[in-house]
C-alpha cells in the first residue's frame, strides 16, 4: 500500500461516499448500497479498490461479508498530513489577521 493508491482510491466521489459511510461503523455491501444508485457489481468493484488501497478491510460472518475502515490506511493518511502540519499555524494566524481586518 502506497500513498498514491490511497489518494487515487479516495479521488472517486462514490468511493469517498462509501468510505464515509463505513467510518460510521461496519456494514455489508447491501447496507452500503442503500441510498446510492449503483449496482452490486459496481459496489463490489469500489470496495475492492478501497480494500487494495488499505482503507477498508472485510470480515466474513456466515454468508455475509462486513466491511469496515482499516485504521492502517488512516494512519498512512495521517503520516502524510503530518509532513505539512508545520505550515498550519502560520496559515491559521494569517487567516485570523485577514478576518480581523475585514471586521467593520
Amino acid at each position: 500500500m502506497v500513498e498514491s493508491d490511497v489518494f487515487k482510491a479516495l479521488a472517486d466521489p462514490t468511493r469517498r461516499s462509501i468510505f464515509e459511510k463505513l467510518a460510521g461503523g461496519g456494514m455489508n455491501a447491501s447496507a452500503l448500497r442503500e441510498g446510492m444508485t449503483i449496482s452490486q457489481p459496481a459496489m463490489s468493484q469500489h470496495l475492492s479498490v478501497l480494500r487494495n488501497a488499505g482503507l477498508v478491510r472485510e470480515e466474513r460472518q456466515g454468508r455475509f461479508v462486513n466491511y469496515e475502515v482499516d485504521p492502517e490506511g488512516l494512519a498512512l493518511i495521517a503520516r502524510w498530513l503530518a509532513r505539512y502540519r508545520a505550515y498550519w499555524p502560520a496559515r491559521i494566524e494569517a487567516l485570523k489577521v485577514l478576518l480581523k481586518d475585514m471586521d467593520p
